[in-house]
């Protein structure tokens, strides 16, 4: 897949206030200061495309983006929206504006009808956190397809990360019968786009029956 164009479009504060359903759907979700903006610049070739900060909970909308993109050189264009969802987890913000998120995440999770897949950011550096788990877990209650993404490998020996990713692979499997797909990343070097844009195309082609 080689993306043509990205263009931002809206953030919304609720779902049903998100865009017409009306193209292919792929979203991503992490721990507050987990790299998604970064990522996402990254995945579409575009710095400035998503406002990275220092700031944990900056993202506080659901931001939208329309994605052109093409199988090959000078074939027919395809449509898609990636959206940035806010995070989870620690963000300088009041407990009822972080309940408000929450209840924002959870039902455009659970209630937008052209999801294809959630790309869920897991901080590589760190063992196992019990907040990404268990937001995992939710995922599995609820039945939504997702992908593992591991972000920030350049960070952090390669030894680590490895021991990192086998440990939280490890808990899946105690409590999985089917893994989800596992992508190692780095925005910094680019590692990991290419099997992100694969998956992504995969879908979109599973989707048009072809």
């Amino acid at each position: 897949m080689q993306i043509k164009n990205a263009s931002y479009i809206i953030s919304s504060p609720s779902y049903d206030k998100c865009p017409k359903a009306d193209k292919p759907e792929y979203a991503f979700i992490g721990r507050s200061n987990v790299g998604k903006s970064s990522l996402i610049n990254m995945l579409c070739n575009r710095q400035g495309l998503a406002k990275t900060s220092s700031t944990p909970g900056k993202t506080q909308m659901i931001n939208h983006f329309l994605i052109e993109s093409t199988r090959k050189e000078k074939a027919k264009k395809e449509y898609w929206n990636l959206v940035d969802l806010p995070g989870y987890g620690y963000a300088k913000v009041a407990q009822k504006e972080r309940k408000t998120w929450g209840k924002m995440i959870e039902d455009y999770i659970r209630k937008r009808e052209n999801l294809v897949n959630l790309f869920v950011l897991i901080d590589s550096r760190h063992k196992p956190q019990p907040i990404d788990l268990d937001f995992v877990q939710s995922l599995g209650k609820w039945e939504i397809p997702f992908t593992l993404i591991f972000t920030k490998s350049d960070k952090e020996k390669p030894g680590v990360v490895k021991r990192n990713v086998e440990a939280f692979t490890e808990w899946l499997r105690e409590h999985w019968q089917f893994l989800p797909q596992i992508i190692v990343t780095s925005a910094t070097k680019q590692l990991g786009r290419e099997e992100m844009l694969e998956l992504i195309q995969q879908c979109n082609l599973r989707l048009t029956g072809e």
